[in-house]
């Protein structure tokens, strides 16, 4: 299981980002409605038990997290990338995949601003299911983006 030994969030320092009124920004892609649905609901709670609000912001597919995450770290204390790319049977998921992960980590190091990667690589649909956050789901990855990318942002404000 790929979350195994990975911490539990730090409620102190979640509700301390809602103390400093720090800004977030989720950016979810629009492919696969049910994970993504998931997600967004989880970095929502996240968001929600740091007392913080977060503004959701859509874009197409997961290869457009980067661009958008650049545009808007600047406007906010940290932003949230979600989506899902499922393996098929050509590379394109390869592509699709170490694009986006590059981009975001470019993202983050160039901004200074955390990027919380909410985005699944999985190789079947089962297994993004499964990290959703959805009834039934071992892990809940949207939730866990948005508790790294406060804690995160609290540590650097």
């Amino acid at each position: 299981m790929s979350g195994h030994g990975a911490p539990e969030a730090n409620l102190q320092n979640l509700t301390a980002a809602g103390e400093k009124g720090l800004t977030v920004a989720i950016i979810a892609s629009s492919w696969h409605t049910q994970v993504m649905n998931g997600l967004i609901d989880g970095a929502q709670r996240a968001a929600a038990d740091a007392g913080v609000t977060a503004e959701l912001i859509r874009v197409p597919g997961s290869f457009e997290l980067p661009v958008a995450a650049a545009r808007l770290a600047p406007r906010f204390d940290a932003v949230v990338a979600l989506g899902v790319v499922i393996r098929g049977g050509t590379p394109h998921f390869d592509f699709v995949c170490a694009g986006a992960t590059n981009g975001l980590m470019d993202v983050a190091v160039t901004t200074g601003k955390p990027v919380g990667f909410g985005l699944l690589t999985c190789d079947t649909e089962e297994q993004a299911i499964d990290r959703a956050g959805l009834p039934g789901s071992a892990e809940d990855k949207g939730y866990e983006a948005m508790a790294a990318a406060l804690e995160t942002a609290v540590v650097l404000a």
